[in-house]
Order: C-alpha cells, then structure tokens, then sequence
C-alpha cells in the first residue's frame, strides 16, 4: 500500500504556489494551546504521517521537514519512511528551530504562511521579528 502523503504534500506545496507562500509553518497546535490536540487540529500529523504529540511540520518548494525532540527520533524515523518528509533532529526540546532553518532557506522578500489560530501572539511576535531581520 502506497502512502498518501507525498500527493498532500504535493497539494499544499500546488497550493502555496497559486498564491506565492515560500513556506508553510504546521505546528502540534489548536487555538487553545492544548497539550493533546484534538483531531480535528491535526495538521501536522495529517499532512506528514507522524503521529507523536510534539512536533512542527515546514513545507517549501523543495523541501517537505519534520521537526521534533529526541522522545520521538525512533518513531518518526520508521513513520516518515517513503513519505518524501525529512526528519530534523531538534537539539533543544522548546525552541522553534525550524524558524533558523527557514530563514537560513528563504531569500529576502519571501512569504511564510502558517495557520495563526495554531500559534500564540508571543510566537507570531518572535517569528515576525526572526524572519523580519
């Protein structure tokens, strides 16, 4: 059986293209900030396959990356096999690594998208001052 998430990604990576997102944030959130996400806001795991409850999703042209903590190398290793998702090993359990990453990745002038409801106003503060610089 063939895994459906390289053509979801190829849908979302279509549909950034139509309206000019260089990147897509998808993290482990619902508006609530819950610990355990409810279904219904399981994006990340949706669109990658990975199913462990922490981790963030970041989505480019070219580049389809999974980032999560050291508790989940093992699982997201054997759940992102075949599915075109590049694990990223995060060294610090709390930060937003993927922002370092996307910023090392995207050129002056580019567009990151992300669901607002799925992050916190300090969040959206820290990466508008990260990516603005």
């Amino acid at each position: 059986m063939s895994s459906p998430i390289p053509k979801r990604i190829a849908g979302l990576k279509s549909a950034m293209s139509r309206v000019a997102i260089d990147a897509y944030i998808i993290p482990t959130a619902d508006p609530h900030q819950s610990e355990y996400v409810p279904t219904y806001w399981g994006t990340r795991e949706w669109i990658t396959g990975f199913t462990g409850s922490a981790g963030s999703a970041v989505i480019t042209a070219n580049h389809a990356g999974l980032w999560t903590d050291s508790r989940y190398f093992l699982q997201a290793t054997s759940q992102l096999k075949g599915t075109g998702v590049q694990l990223h090993k995060l060294v610090a359990q709390a930060q937003a690594e993927y922002i370092d990453w996307i910023c090392s990745q995207l050129k002056p002038g580019q567009t990151v998208g992300c669901d607002f409801w799925c992050f916190s106003l300090s969040q959206i503060q820290a990466f508008d001052k990260k990516l603005t610089e």
